[in-house]
């Protein structure tokens, strides 16, 4: 078989943030996007940069509020209720994980659900499962949106999914079985007996575990298309979920980094633009 498509998230994502631009221009008042970030994490911090640099780059104001990794569970609320009721904030996010003495389905809770770019409020989450308009989780919208800029559709495909973590893989798998997307979709997860018989039947895998090279060649069809959400830091760099032996049977692949990362942010661009439409 031909080496792998290499699906591009820096190029797809380049090309959306141009057409975003083209949207921030034509609005009344420019709209604006608030980060709350709470520890030291360099992964976080990597992120978070990224996204106001994409606000530079279309047109979008941002508001970024750093906490330390000693804030309280109260200190967090207070920045939230400050996004929730400031008028140049259109949308924002609260960058996860949080450190762990943190509550953070209280914290989700919190958001304002109309300003909730992330699309993780409990109520954004719902109107996902009942196919209601609302901000759509940003990372499971990256995914279909980057294969679809590609011409690679869905509809009727097998979709093998690893993990069942709330940002990528439960709103992922709601995603891909609604009426639009139109997918068969098996979750694996920690409690799957074999999680090889489900990922050698799928045309579609998407690797978010957290677990660096988990996804080998033997472990999939030939053709399939495969995924790469996952991503760990190590001492030789940013490393991804799927195994590079991957490219010498699949048709199309995500790199990491360079794949669904940028396309990440681009979605979230997206999310507060419909928000500013409303």
């Amino acid at each position: 078989m031909s080496a792998a498509q290499i699906l591009d998230g820096n190029a797809c994502a380049a090309t959306i943030k141009t057409e975003i631009a083209t949207r921030v221009g034509a609005l009344p008042r420019k709209p604006g996007l608030g980060t709350i970030l709470v520890g030291d994490d360099p992964g976080s911090h990597a992120y978070v940069n990224g996204k106001h640099r994409d606000c530079a780059e279309v047109g979008i104001s941002s508001i970024r509020i750093d906490l330390p990794a000693t804030a309280k569970q109260s200190d967090l609320l207070a920045a939230i209720d400050e996004l929730n009721t400031a008028d140049e904030c259109t949308g924002y996010i609260v960058q996860l994980p949080l450190p762990t003495h943190i509550n953070t389905k209280s914290i989700l809770n919190a958001i304002d659900p109309d300003k909730d770019a992330d699309g993780l409020h409990p109520i954004n989450l719902g109107k996902l499962v009942l196919g209601q308009a609302a901000p759509r989780p940003c990372t499971p919208r990256a995914i279909v949106e980057l294969l679809a800029r590609n011409q690679i559709t869905l509809d009727g495909k097998n979709v093998t999914i690893i993990g069942r973590g709330l940002t990528v893989g439960k709103p992922l798998a709601i995603l891909l079985s609604s009426r639009e997307v139109n997918a068969t979709v098996t979750t694996v997860h920690t409690g799957t007996l074999d999680i090889s018989r489900h990922t050698r039947n799928a045309d579609v895998v998407v690797a978010a575990l957290g677990k660096p090279h988990f996804l080998t060649a033997d472990l999939v069809k030939a053709g399939v298309i495969a995924i790469d959400v996952g991503i760990t830091r190590t001492s030789q760099g940013l490393v991804g979920d799927l195994h590079p032996d991957i490219e010498s049977v699949a048709s199309a692949i995500t790199p990491m980094p360079g794949g669904i990362g940028p396309m990440t942010r681009a979605m979230l661009l997206s999310n507060l633009l419909d928000i500013a439409g409303r």
